[in-house]
């Protein structure tokens, strides 16, 4: 390097202000490092130059895109001002062409995609006195495939064999397939690859065909770039096995002249079986017997359907029969008939035990509940029998009539007479307490028809209404009292026994 001030310093200087431009004009080519097409469709390849924008002294005299695939490169598009615009790769055709003729705008279009069209793609112009300037993307073209999944017919057997398949065909990349089941199965996956550079997948499910796999779901889950999601693609499986076959209808009770008598050839297959034939082991069906698919009628039971009757049911897989013996009765069979009478008397029986505990229960409840509301209503009013009537009280100085029945039947209650003693009780004259005799000593109705008196008075049959509880509290605090304070007999005083409650 020369020293300052000579003459190889301006040079310097130049070079070093030469590489410091080009290094800013490298990054005014604008372009996407990456563009995703899809297969068939059309792709934008954006390019643009921006150093003349600047007010700059760069003059940009051509355009054009390089393609490079395995090492090799090639021009697929030229634009000169002079020249015009040029598509080495494809001539005289539009799928390849430049957005807009311009040295600064080089966006690049390529429509109908394929997959040849792979690959790492140069936007370079020329520009004056920098030289080229580049820019590179890199196109990855995407197929998006079609996805299916189906059952694979196989006949019950001992040896595995595929029973589905899921197919992803012509997709790029390829796809991955997987399944979800809960059988004992094994995957195999297999690759195609396609003239126009798409891959088709195939995966198929194995296990040992069973009868009990026929009719079971199991999902094939395939995952693609193309897919924002793994898609899931059910299959029901479809096993083939030859028919299971049984007689329904025999009651054994079949007779004489019985009317209308039926058999049901019962058969599960897959295929469902679709023929059925009626026989016997002696040969063609009797003549009152008629043959309806998979039904037999019997007309009239005679001695001719005293046999063995046969049912063999028909499907793709193979023919299965079975055999049913039928008995034919000179009289009806009352025991069959008897107990299914026994069971449905049971059953009405059962239902009627049931009604009637139920029954009792709500009535039960119901008195419970009236029970308890009398208690209340015994807490809260009066008591609930009837008081007797209180006796009139004369005025002042006017004596209480007695009816004529009282002159002839004494009392038997605790009523106070008049006396001449000289105590006093409220105006009344009273005999002692020890005289009265108490409602409990009196004697009973009972106890007098037992002894043979005559029928009891009507204030007889009415003092044995009170009930007994009042004799302990008529006057009880005041037995001492009144024994030595003697009732005034100005005035009579009676007071009933149901005031004490």
């Amino acid at each position: 390097m020369g020293a300052p001030g000579s003459p190889c310093a301006p040079l310097l200087l130049l070079t070093l202000l030469g590489c410091l431009l080009s290094a800013v004009l490298a990054e005014w080519v604008k372009v996407q490092d990456e563009v995703t097409g899809y297969l068939g469709q059309e792709v934008i390849l954006p390019c643009h130059f921006a150093a003349t924008n600047q007010g700059t002294n760069i003059q940009v005299s051509q355009v054009n895109w390089v393609k490079e695939t395995g090492g090799k490169k090639q021009n697929v598009a030229v634009y000169h001002p002079k020249q015009g615009h040029y598509y080495p790769t494809e001539p005289g055709s539009d799928r390849i062409h430049f957005r807009t003729l311009s040295l600064e705008d080089a966006t690049l279009i390529i429509s109908r995609l394929l997959v040849s069209d792979e690959g790492t793609y140069t936007c370079r112009f020329a520009a004056y006195p920098l030289g080229d300037e580049d820019g590179v993307t890199n196109l990855v073209v995407l197929a998006k495939p079609t996805n299916t999944a189906k059952p694979q017919e196989v006949k019950i057997g001992n040896l595995e064999a595929p029973v589905a398949v899921c197919t992803s065909a012509n997709g790029r990349p390829p796809a991955r397939i997987t399944w979800q089941s809960d059988l004992n199965g094994n995957a195999s996956v297999s690759e195609v690859a396609n003239a126009d550079g798409t891959v088709t997948v195939t995966s198929q499910y194995r296990l040992v065909p069973t009868r009990e796999a026929n009719g079971k779901s199991i999902t094939c889950v395939i995952e693609h770039k193309t897919l924002p999601q793994p898609e899931s693609i059910p299959v029901t499986l479809s096993i083939l096995y030859p028919p299971e076959v049984s007689i329904e209808g025999y009651d054994d009770n079949w007779y004489l002249s019985r009317n209308e008598a039926v058999l049901v050839c019962s058969a599960k297959g897959n295929p469902l079986p679709t023929e059925f034939t009626w026989s016997t082991t002696s040969g063609p069906l009797p003549k009152t017997a008629v043959a309806q698919g998979s039904r037999l009628v019997v007309r009239n039971v005679d001695t001719s359907v005293n046999t063995t009757f046969i049912c063999q049911a028909t499907n793709r897989v193979g023919q299965v029969s079975t055999e049913l013996v039928v008995f034919v009765r000179d009289k009806p069979n009352l025991d069959g008939a008897g107990t299914t009478g026994g069971i449905i008397g049971g059953l009405i029986a059962a239902i009627v035990a049931l009604a009637v505990v139920a029954t009792g229960i709500l009535i039960c409840r119901q008195q419970q509940k009236n029970r308890m509301e009398r208690e209340d209503d015994d807490l809260e009013g009066p008591p609930a029998y009837k008081p007797p009537p209180p006796c009139q009280l004369s005025d002042e100085g006017q004596q209480v009539n007695s009816p004529p029945e009282a002159e002839s039947t004494p009392l038997k209650t605790l009523f106070f007479e008049p006396s001449t003693t000289d105590g006093h009780f409220g105006g009344v004259t009273a005999t002692t307490m020890e005289e009265a005799p108490r409602y409990h000593e009196l004697p009973t109705l009972e106890e007098r028809e037992a002894a043979g008196n005559a029928a009891p008075s009507p204030e007889d049959e009415y003092l044995d209404q009170i009930n007994p509880i009042y004799d302990a509290l008529s006057f009880a605090a005041a037995e001492e009292e009144m024994a030595l304070t003697p009732i005034a007999t100005d005035k009579a005083f009676v007071m009933s026994r149901a005031m004490y409650v």
